[in-house]
């Protein structure tokens, strides 16, 4: 019985120190942040027209200022109307510097041209990369009458590896607006 007790002691004390391993210590985990695919709704108003995602809620500040906000994101993007009046070259010029104001905290921007001329819809969108606090903006116009910006913001400070999977969503969205819009006559 004594050499019993002695082998399963024995066993128990080398299982214990053979099983033991180094601790390694493990990489931060990141959270994968999924967001479903929406279902398209139309805004319309007295100067445009254009497609949005279902899941946005879309609001009227004013007659020339709207709001497509994204409560489960924390963000939104900002649109804002103008009528071009011998100003196009301002509106373009102002719009690119409000874009590149945002180079101090970038750590790149990238302009991608938008052109449509069967529905006279031409602009351009900006890709910001890094901890701005707007990760793209846009502008588009018929280069006559019309034209608008847009912005997209989250209300949180800004973090761009943890907003990276909000930011390229809403940047999605802002490509399926811009490539639904439709002025009005």
């Amino acid at each position: 019985m004594k050499l019993r007790e002695v082998f399963c002691g024995a066993m128990m004390l080398f299982s214990v120190i053979s099983c033991h391993d180094e601790p390694i210590p493990k990489p931060k985990a990141k959270i994968r942040l999924e967001y479903p695919q929406g279902k398209l709704a139309e805004l319309e108003t007295n100067n445009f027209s254009f497609k949005y995602n279902q899941l946005a809620k879309p609001e009227v500040n004013s007659e020339n200022a709207f709001t497509i906000a994204y409560p489960e994101m924390k963000g939104a993007i900002f649109l804002s109307y103008k009528k071009v009046d011998h100003n196009l070259d301002q509106l373009i010029k102002d719009s690119k510097r409000l874009s590149y104001e945002h180079a101090a905290k970038a750590d790149n921007i990238v302009e991608q041209p938008f052109v449509n001329p069967k529905d006279k819809v031409y602009g351009a969108l900006f890709e910001v990369q890094g901890n701005a606090a707007s990760q793209s903006q846009f502008f588009v116009t018929d280069s006559t009458e019309h034209f608008l910006t847009g912005s997209v913001y989250f209300y949180t400070k800004p973090n761009y590896d943890s907003i990276l999977p909000a930011a390229a969503y809403l940047q999605n969205d802002i490509r399926g607006i811009i490539e639904t819009l439709k002025w009005k006559d």
